[in-house]
């Protein structure tokens, strides 16, 4: 095992160009999560390249070769005796005994309890990072972003290959009942749908019992593949269901609802400004931390928008709404109302106002 170490040591890191996140490491220690194709690797190897090249060392537990029984109680002394202080284990699981070393990075999907400073939750690219890869930043860039979703590497990829490309990498990362899970989730993404209702449609499919649907459907969650929002003060409403990218959609399911999608993306965006969410009846999305309701309009206009409030008015009311944003495509206008501030904003300039 000494002798991989040495080569994985002397071997030369490569990465496609890097184009920098809104996240980057430091000194620290860090346990790195997030699902497939999010940029975890690169982020650690852009980190690492920026280091001197003896200092570190990257390994990737995947590799068969890795022998974790043999490996684990010489890593450390490997490393005291080559003045290795930064380590850097991709694809990391709990049965791996950690190295003590002055920096240590974990890479994995799930997160575990482990001693080290630093938990990053990487997500797919947010619409500001993805206008990075942009040439141009007009209204062809958030259209681009719909098509191709939040995952960097579908930038480098044929238009042809990049719905297999997904399929392929769900599959290799997740079993056989979490990728059907996955399947029926994407038709449904956005609607109210719970871990039962899955149940009962794959138990006609394959023999799974509900316990270990139940468990799957969880793991997806806390992987973050899946995401769940809940209706206030009703613990036991169903709740909505959303993708860890819309990519996913569209590569899982040909149904072509645009709505359902673009209240998907602007979900994912909430998610990324660390603030309460939920949903309502007639409602997409409540912030009870500032008496805000989101509306997702996309192609709405001032007509339906008005109508839309009269629908929901007595809720503004009961609910001391201060403030209405219906998120469009391209259309920005405002509405007079008694109760609360009413403006119909494009997502573009709603995603970079933070």
């Amino acid at each position: 095992m000494e002798i991989l170490l040495e080569e994985f040591y002397k071997q030369d890191l490569h990465t496609v160009p890097y184009i920098e996140r809104t996240v980057q490491l430091d000194e620290r220690s860090f346990q790195i999560t997030g699902i497939a194709q999010c940029g975890k690797t690169s982020l650690a190897k852009n980190y690492l390249l920026g280091l001197k090249k003896n200092t570190y060392l990257y390994l990737d537990l995947n590799d068969i070769r890795i022998n974790y029984e043999e490996i684990s109680p010489i890593l450390t002394r490997f490393c005291n005796n080559n003045s290795i202080t930064t380590v850097v284990l991709d694809n990391y699981h709990d049965n791996f005994e950690l190295p003590r070393v002055q920096q240590l990075i974990t890479i994995s999907e799930l997160f575990y309890d482990l001693i080290l400073p630093e938990h990053l939750i990487l997500r797919p690219l947010s619409y500001e990072e993805f206008l990075a890869y942009e040439h141009k930043y007009d209204s062809s860039a958030l259209t681009h972003y719909i098509q191709l979703g939040g995952f960097p590497i579908m930038q480098r990829l044929y238009a042809d290959e990049r719905i297999r490309f997904i399929q392929n990498t769900l599959r290799s990362h997740l079993s056989d009942i979490e990728f059907s899970i996955m399947i029926f989730a994407a038709k449904l993404s956005s609607q109210k749908v719970s871990a039962f209702t899955i149940y009962e449609r794959l138990k006609n499919e394959r023999k799974i019992s509900k316990d270990k649907l139940y468990k799957l459907f969880e793991l997806l969650i806390e992987k973050g593949y899946l995401y769940q929002l809940s209706k206030p003060n009703h613990p036991r409403a169903t709740k909505k269901l959303y993708l860890g990218d819309i990519a996913i959609k569209n590569a899982l399911s040909a149904s072509k609802n645009f709505g359902r999608l673009f209240e998907n993306l602007v979900f994912l965006q909430l998610r990324r400004k660390d603030t309460k969410i939920y949903y309502e009846d007639d409602i997409d999305f409540y912030l009870p931390e500032t008496n805000e309701i989101i509306l997702c309009l996309p192609f709405a206009n001032e007509h339906a928008l008005f109508k839309k409030i009269e629908a929901i008015e007595s809720y503004i009311f009961s609910h001391n709404i201060k403030k209405i944003t219906a998120l469009s495509m391209n259309l920005e206008s405002s509405l007079s109302h008694p109760f609360a501030d009413i403006e119909i904003v494009p997502y573009t300039i709603w995603a970079l106002s933070d």
